[in-house]
């Protein structure tokens, strides 16, 4: 039996786009990434994210905000940045880990308060399609 890649999504605040990232690649791809989300900083789960998921089928509900410092020492095969901010700012880990970058639109940011809540989950939605087009075209290997 093949053994899944431990695969860590890195974003700035790991309360939007790296736990969609997490979610999509648990319910997508469990049979090769063992997925796992962090952040530089912690924002808490964003309830936006946690309904676009739900509208896709995928409950991240019960995910919760962790800071990096909280899964260094998980010996992860690959760390894929979503922002930014965490491609600039990702720490050192204990051993070296092949980073892959690609960045989504922050919907947090995205979004305005004069905004119906129609205009928030198209803009959450589009970035949460983003996503898993691109957890089901990840190109993962344990063996790196």
């Amino acid at each position: 039996m093949k053994r899944k890649s431990k695969v860590l999504f890195l974003c700035t605040g790991n309360s939007c786009r790296s736990q969609m990232a997490e979610g999509f690649a648990r319910a997508l791809r469990p049979q090769d990434i063992d997925p796992y989300s962090a952040g530089i900083e912690t924002h808490g789960l964003n309830p936006w994210a946690v309904r676009v998921m739900a509208e896709a089928g995928v409950d991240i509900s019960k995910q919760s905000s962790k800071k990096i410092s909280e899964v260094l020492h998980i010996p992860f095969d690959l760390i894929v940045t979503v922002c930014d901010h965490a491609r600039e700012t990702c720490p050192i880990f204990p051993r070296e880990v092949p980073l892959l970058h690609q960045s989504f639109p922050d919907p947090p940011r995205c979004v305005s308060s004069s905004m119906t809540q129609a205009e928030t989950l198209k803009v959450y939605s589009q970035v949460r399609d983003q996503i898993r087009d691109f957890i089901l075209n990840l190109k993962v290997d344990p063996a790196l």
